[in-house]
């Protein structure tokens, strides 16, 4: 068996660019490609995506990493400098939505924006931007599962590049990674088949929220690397829960109550 993926891309001296740090750009440059490309078609200024993405992405991965690290903290107590090494990996793509809901609350507030409407234009993009970041975590051998044998990945019809990648210090493993990376990708789907109408305003995103944490409530379930809550409960998990909770409860309060014709995106 050979295996000639390697975590670093390119090493030019003491400098290392990590495919894990190539993707999440890319994973980045694509979303905003697809917004942009829906800003246009409903005539928004470009601008204010601009002003908006050099605001939250930076938040974002900062909050990624700090909610990473709060849950890895006997890791990092002793080596403080290790806690922005990002590319090494480390990043939890709930404390990067955590973070981006509150930027995106703050920003439409203060734009006089629709929150829900621009949730909207933005969920496919996150989506979509999910399930090429997922490639990362396949490229640094994290986000896996349980062991499994080679013939159970080769039943999956895997190609042989993934199939080897999955072979980690002597053992076979799960490739949730590519679970979670189609599971994302037939959202992103899903998301751009519903559009307004039948839709009200906000829909589109609470679907995304539903969906995505449905997907992860599962897969987690089978991941051996999960940030815990407790010896027994994983956070992922318990995080995907209230999402889907609140996500359709907000969704039937809304069909209930009147959309504001006012509303401003």
């Amino acid at each position: 068996m050979h295996d000639p993926l390697k975590p670093i891309a390119v090493q030019l001296g003491p400098i290392q660019v990590h495919w894990y740090a190539i993707i999440i750009v890319f994973a980045i440059l694509v979303g905003y490609g697809l917004a942009s490309l829906e800003c246009r078609r409903q005539r928004i200024d470009q601008d204010v995506l601009d002003r908006f993405l050099f605001i939250v992405v930076p938040v974002a991965i900062l909050c990624a990493r700090m909610y990473y690290v709060v849950f890895h903290w006997k890791d990092y107590a002793g080596h403080p400098a290790d806690i922005l090494a990002i590319w090494k990996g480390g990043l939890a793509i709930h404390g990067a939505l955590i973070g981006s809901l509150i930027v995106t609350i703050i920003f439409t507030r203060t734009m006089r924006l629709s929150f829900w409407r621009w949730a909207d234009l933005l969920a496919p993009s996150l989506i979509l931007g999910q399930a090429i970041g997922r490639w990362g975590n396949f490229m640094n051998q994290e986000a896996h599962g349980g062991p499994v044998t080679r013939a159970f990945l080769e039943h999956l019809q895997l190609p042989d590049f993934i199939i080897n990648h999955m072979y980690i210090q002597g053992q076979y493993y799960a490739p949730t990674f590519l679970y979670e990376s189609v599971w994302d990708f037939l959202g992103f789907v899903l998301l751009l088949l519903l559009k307004r109408p039948p839709l009200k305003s906000g829909e589109r995103f609470l679907g995304y929220l539903i969906w995505y944490s449905s997907g992860r409530y599962v897969i987690e379930g089978t991941r051996t690397d999960s940030l815990m809550l407790t010896f027994s409960i994983k956070m992922a998990q318990v995080v995907s829960v209230v999402a889907i909770a609140a996500g359709l409860l907000i969704l039937i309060y809304r069909r209930l109550k009147p959309e504001e014709k006012s509303e401003k995106l």
